[in-house]
Order: structure tokens, then C-alpha cells, then sequence
């Protein structure tokens, strides 16, 4: 279980991603991810490509980052979600909220 944080200048971008399960107890990782980064404008990009189990908490997780994104006028882009994630996702209607590349 990790979070990975990298901060890409070039390309104003902050790339957090989430490796095997995502839930509670990443929760302190997950916000020390982001809570840094509090410059304007940024993308964030959530990687969701080596997750293979998410909980409802991850979900919560999800919505506290894009409250953080929209504070800072910034775009939140969940990124390459596996099958399984994927279909958490789309029950709990992420799409609406967020845009999710597959």
C-alpha cells in the first residue's frame, strides 16, 4: 500500500497516485499528497492504474481532494482506473463530479 506525490514544473501538474488498495489506512498519505501544494491553477491528476481495491472511504478521500482542487481553482483528473475501480466509480457517479480517462 503506498501514495506516490510527483510535482512536474513543466507541465504545472501534480500526479498523485495510489498503488494496490485504496482505503482508511492511507488516509494521512493521501491529504499530506496534496495539502502541500496550494499554487493556483495546477492539474491534479489522480492515478488510479495500479488500484485494485477502493472503499467507500477512498471515495471520501476522492471528494476532500477536489474540495482542495476547486479552492485553488485548479482541475482534478482521475487517470486510468482499473475495471473494478472503474465500476466503484461509476456507481457512485464520480463522472458528474470529475473527469475520468480511461
Amino acid at each position: 500500500m503506498s501514495v506516490n506525490c510527483n510535482i512536474s514544473q513543466e507541465n504545472n501538474q501534480v500526479i498523485i497516485s495510489v498503488n494496490a488498495r485504496f482505503d482508511f489506512s492511507l488516509h494521512q498519505h493521501f491529504r499530506d499528497a496534496y495539502s502541500q501544494c496550494v499554487d493556483q491553477n495546477i492539474n491534479y491528476v489522480l492515478d488510479l492504474s495500479h488500484t485494485d481495491y477502493m472503499d467507500s472511504s477512498a471515495l471520501g478521500m476522492i471528494l476532500l481532494l477536489k474540495d482542495h482542487v476547486d479552492l485553488h481553482a485548479s482541475k482534478l483528473v482521475i487517470s486510468k482506473p482499473s475495471d473494478t475501480v472503474n465500476k466503484i466509480l461509476e456507481i457512485a457517479q464520480f463522472h458528474r463530479l470529475m473527469t475520468i480517462e480511461h
